[in-house]
């Protein structure tokens, strides 16, 4: 089999992490295998043996000076005609690679549903015709993104993939059906740690952007266990976007205001092995996510992994056999150092925002939603907050030890945090299962049997209102990483 991968870029992150492994995964396995992005990776050497053509059209629209992503009647009819060139140069890549017609060619394009190039959606119609098509989705616009909710319908009578049951489940009661959609995990590798080092470092290994809820891992170094005098919370790298620079920003400071114990961007200028080498524990305190990769690379180096649970996320891996003793649902601030009536406020304007932003009505039952989570009850989840808030509540507790004790006392985590200590049973318990369900056999095998299964023809298409209907609910609201970007109007759905 033949095998096209296609993403906009190759830059170090999570999807192109996923790509290079399936491409290699391919490749071991035999199979040939074409990349198609729209910038050289900038790390060649990671490529090495894998043939990478690139496509200019296929780079997110910012960074095509061509682009046009008006709506007019006459931009419209300039974006289909660069749709079909772009197909056309898909196409032409695909032919250069394989000039004879010898063997199946099977296009595997990576996050096509996000808003990120207003031409892939319709080369991708155009191409539905030519060869088998598996669109494989590691985030969805209608997960309260509307800044990057694409107007267009979703590709139909085509293959998709998703990489966990939460998306699984909401596409197929969105439209589609058992046989033409896929749950596809991510392979996970053993992770490189540089040994001998001091273990001081209750490490998050992330870019400090607004969704990883930065706040909240500055909030649980006031609470780290009292034989670690020398431990900290240590963040590894800064933001690149500029809608993340400003709050990141802030963290730093108000972190060196309160003297909190605490280090920003330890992996600048270090090997992530090195890093890894510190760390006691990883900590994750993040809203949302896709796969969820901080939940399972510590612990194939032995690293224990604690922090916020991700419900949607983590259920996947418990039936893989992972426990997650370490995790927390929420962390409950009480109301008395919050303001619930403002956190409210705060909650109807996102909600109502996000909803005109998708070209939605806000649903009659929101309002009493929000009131129910967000305007009630003795405690208030620190992950709801947004930043403002969150402030105001790590101010108050590392300037207040009563106020450090009740919300100690709250929160049975944060109380045994104050003694913890890992466990290299369940550690080596946990290691032994991500290593079972995620190597790169394992998702060779399931990756293979997803090809074989594109290879068949099917018809579906995907409602994305009934789609925004499952993502959209108030309940799973948080109002960490809520941008003015969400203010952007989304086309009329049809």
């Amino acid at each position: 089999m033949r095998i096209v991968l296609v993403h906009y870029h190759l830059r170090p992150g999570g999807v192109t992490q996923v790509i290079l492994h399936q491409a290699e995964a391919l490749r071991e396995a035999g199979e040939e295998v074409l990349v198609l992005s729209g910038e050289a990776p900038p790390l060649a050497e990671s490529w090495e043996g894998i043939p990478v053509t690139v496509i200019p059209g296929l780079h997110y629209d910012r960074y095509r000076p061509s682009a046009d992503t008006t709506d007019t009647a006459e931009s419209d009819s300039k974006r289909r005609a660069a749709s079909l060139d772009l197909a056309k140069a898909l196409e032409a890549a695909i032919s250069s690679r394989w000039p004879s017609s010898g063997g199946t060619v099977l296009v595997h394009v990576h996050n096509p549903l996000i808003r990120k190039n207003s031409l892939l959606a319709g080369a991708l119609k155009a191409l539905a015709g030519t060869f088998p098509l598996l669109l494989q989705n590691h985030d969805l616009a209608e997960d309260f993104r509307p800044d990057v909710y694409t107007g267009c319908q979703y590709p139909e009578n085509c293959h998709y993939a998703v990489i966990n049951s939460r998306d699984y489940r909401f596409l197929l009661e969105a439209g589609l059906k058992p046989e033409g959609l896929h749950l596809l995990p991510n392979e996970v590798g053993t992770l490189a740690v540089t040994p001998g080092l001091p273990k001081t470092r209750y490490l998050y290994p992330v870019r400090g952007i607004r969704r990883k809820n930065i706040g909240e891992a500055l909030l649980l170094s006031l609470y780290l266990p009292k034989a670690d005098t020398n431990g900290k919370v240590t963040i590894t790298q800064p933001p690149t976007t500029e809608q993340d620079v400003p709050a990141y920003r802030r963290w730093k400071e108000t972190a060196a205001e309160l003297r909190l114990r605490s280090e920003f961007e330890a992996g600048v200028g270090v090997s992530f092995a090195a890093v890894m080498g510190s760390a006691k524990a990883v900590i994750t305190t993040s809203v949302k996510e896709g796969f969820g990769f901080s939940f399972l690379e510590p612990w194939t180096a032995g690293i224990t992994v604690t922090g916020r649970r991700i419900d949607y996320v983590c259920r996947d891996f418990e039936e893989a056999g992972l426990k997650f003793d370490s995790l927390y649902r929420s962390i409950n601030i009480p109301a008395a150092c919050t303001e619930p009536e403002k956190l409210r406020k705060k909650a109807e304007f996102a909600l109502s925002r996000v909803y005109a932003a998708f070209g939605l009505p806000l649903p009659p039952n929101v309002p009493a939603e929000v009131d129910r989570a967000f305007g009630s009850g003795s405690f208030f989840d620190f992950g709801i907050m947004d930043e403002e808030l969150q402030e105001k509540v790590l101010r108050l507790t590392a300037g207040d030890k009563t106020i450090r004790e009740q919300i100690r006392r709250a929160n049975p985590f944060l109380e045994n945090l104050a003694n913890w200590q890992p466990d290299p049973r369940a550690a080596e318990a946990n290691r032994e299962a991500v290593l079972a369900s995620y190597s790169r056999k394992k998702i060779l095998v399931l990756l293979l049997e997803t090809y074989r299964q594109t290879l068949k023809s099917v018809t579906q298409t995907i409602s994305r209102r009934k789609l925004l209907e499952r993502y959209l609910d108030p309940a799973r609201l948080s109002l960490v990483g809520m941008s003015e970007s969400n203010t952007v109007s989304a086309r009329e759905l049809s």
